[in-house]
C-alpha cells in the first residue's frame, strides 16, 4: 500500500454503506400502526436511526403519543421480526460505494463493518445485498455485549484488534465520530447519510459528499 496511509478502513452500515431508510421506516410503521399509533414519514424516522433498534423505538414511541419503557420493551421484538422479514427489500448501496470498496481492496486495505445494528440483522442484510464477502470482520451493536455500542470506542478498538492498524473510519452520525475519535481513529463523515444535524458540525476529520471523494480524502489524511 505504498503511499496509502491506512491498513484498515472501517464502515458504519445504515446511512453509510447502504441506504436502508425504506426498510427501516416500513418495519417501524408496521409496528406503530399495529399498536394503534400513526405512521411516521421517512424524514422523521431518519434522524432517529443510529443507536440501535431500542433507541429508535423509544424515539418513535415518544413521537406518536408517548408511553412508558414497557411499551418499548413490548414493541422491540415485534420490530425486529418485522424488519428481519424485509431486511433488504429496498436497501441499496450508495452510488459509487462498490467502486470505492474495490479500489480500497486493490490497495490492500482490510475492510470492516462496525454498526449498532444487531448481528442477527446485520449479517443477513450484508448477505442479501452481496456485501458480506467484502469485509474481513463485522461487529454489530450486540457483538461485545451490553453497553458497548457506539459511541463507546469498544467496537472500534475491537476492529483494530481483529484487523490491525493504522485505521480510519467512515460513518454518518455523531455516534460514529465520537466512537472513532475516542479510539484514536480518524473519521470521515458522509453528508448523504442519516445524521440529524449537518455533518459539518460533527467534528469529523473530513466530510465527503459522495463515494467518489473517499479515496482522495483518505490519501490526504494523516495517521
Amino acid at each position: 500500500m505504498t503511499g496509502f496511509p491506512f491498513a484498515t478502513i472501517g464502515f458504519d452500515l445504515d446511512g453509510t454503506l447502504l441506504d436502508t431508510s425504506g426498510d427501516i421506516a416500513a418495519a417501524l410503521n408496521r409496528v406503530l400502526v399495529a399498536d394503534g399509533r400513526p405512521a411516521l414519514p421517512i424524514d422523521r424516522v431518519l434522524p432517529m436511526v443510529g443507536r440501535g433498534a431500542r433507541a429508535l423505538l423509544a424515539q418513535a414511541v415518544d413521537a406518536t403519543g408517548g408511553g412508558d419503557p414497557e411499551v418499548v420493551d413490548a414493541l422491540h421484538p415485534r420490530f425486529v421480526d418485522a424488519y428481519a422479514a424485509h431486511v433488504a427489500d429496498h436497501s441499496r448501496p450508495y452510488p459509487g460505494m462498490l467502486d470505492a470498496l474495490d479500489a480500497l481492496a486493490a490497495r490492500g486495505a482490510t475492510l470492516a463493518v462496525v454498526t449498532n445494528k444487531p448481528e442477527a440483522l446485520t449479517l443477513p442484510l450484508l448477505e442479501a445485498t452481496g456485501l458480506l464477502a467484502r469485509f474481513a470482520t463485522v461487529i454489530g451493536g450486540d457483538t461485545l455485549g451490553p453497553g458497548t455500542a457506539k459511541p463507546s470506542p469498544a467496537p472500534i478498538l475491537e476492529m483494530l484488534a481483529r484487523c490491525g492498524g493504522p485505521a480510519a473510519f467512515v460513518g454518518d452520525s455523531i455516534y460514529d465520530v465520537q466512537a472513532a475519535q475516542a479510539a484514536g481513529v480518524p473519521v470521515i463523515a458522509c453528508s448523504f447519510g442519516f445524521s440529524a444535524v449537518p455533518v459539518a458540525t460533527l467534528g469529523a476529520e473530513a466530510v465527503i459528499d459522495s463515494y467518489a471523494e473517499l479515496l482522495p480524502t483518505l490519501a490526504r489524511m494523516s495517521v
